[in-house]
């Protein structure tokens, strides 16, 4: 297992939270499936299935797991549903309803279709490496790691929760490597890059696997562009794509890191090697990056 994309935020480091007593705030918003009225529910699964604990541990790094169960409501069934609520209502009482009452109608349609409703569940992974203080959501957007992150704050009375903050801008330090054509220690700069203007044009421009030339590079900085975007890789080991947000993205561990894992017996003893590998490596990754912008933001 590797996570695909971090969104990043911070605890005191070390952390003092045992899993056990981390499972313990948890198991009130345990998962349960959603009952039959219920359009979306969600709450804390079990990373290894229903036998484990809703804190998986190894050497010291918690793994938890978000269930998410949504109703899917086709659109054009439910409309047409109302429409023929409408149809009656307007026989009924001789003219045709209003637009509150349609909204109404509509209302009622999903509440009937509701019980016979196809589900969705997706299931989103949160890394805590209490010894170092991070906290990572494998999330692509921040509204689904904010999702995550009012449960848990909902879940563990005072938790000491926190985005990540950096001393320099990540579009001012990103845009000043491409300028230089030189990556921080221990990074070098891939094939992929967004520039956009900052005034009202917003004009914009992609690289996707293409050669980032530096005249190129420079000419679109002097234009008054600067990168939002931009793909690395850390010690020949992992590549990502950082944006704007602080959020890294794109994560795939490259052959070196693969061939270095140790072969295992099982696949629990699999499973837990992975993780173990992944946040071994990704803890670095975040204390380097961090460090290449200018060390953590104090409050």
């Amino acid at each position: 297992m590797f996570f695909r994309n971090l969104q990043v935020y911070r605890l005191p480091s070390p952390w003092a939270m045992t899993a056990a007593g981390l499972a313990a705030y948890l198991e009130p918003q345990a998962f349960v499936p959603a009952s039959s009225n219920e359009l979306l529910h969600h709450g804390w699964g079990r990373p290894r299935g229903a036998d484990g604990a809703l804190v998986h541990e190894v050497a010291g790094q918690f793994l938890l797991a978000l269930k998410t169960q949504k109703k899917i409501l086709p659109g054009a069934a439910m409309n047409e549903r109302a429409k023929a609520m409408a149809a009656e209502l307007e026989e009924q009482q001789g003219f045709p309803p209003g637009k509150k009452a349609m909204r109404e109608l509509k209302e009622r349609a999903a509440d009937e279709m509701l019980p016979k409703a196809f589900s969705v569940s997706r299931t989103t992974l949160v890394w805590i490496d209490p010894k170092n203080g991070w906290l990572v959501v494998d999330a692509a957007g921040p509204a689904k790691a904010d999702d995550v992150v009012k449960l848990l704050l909902k879940a563990v009375d005072k938790m000491p929760l926190e985005s990540l903050r950096v001393q320099r801008s990540p579009v001012a330090v990103m845009t000043g490597w491409l300028e230089a054509d030189q990556a921080p220690h221990g990074f070098t700069i891939d094939q992929d890059a967004t520039l956009r203007a900052a005034g009202e044009s917003r004009a914009q421009i992609g690289y996707k696997r293409h050669s980032l030339e530096p005249d190129d590079m420079r000419r679109h900085i002097a234009a008054g562009k600067q990168c939002t975007r931009l793909a690395m890789t850390w010690n020949d080991r992992i590549s990502f794509v950082l944006d704007e947000t602080l959020a890294i993205k794109g994560i795939a561990p490259l052959d070196i890191l693969k061939e270095g894992s140790a072969p295992a017996s099982d696949d629990q003893e699999r499973f837990d090697g992975e993780f173990t590998l992944m946040t071994g490596e990704l803890a670095k990754l975040l204390a380097d990056l961090v460090e290449a912008l200018g060390g953590e933001a104090k409050a």
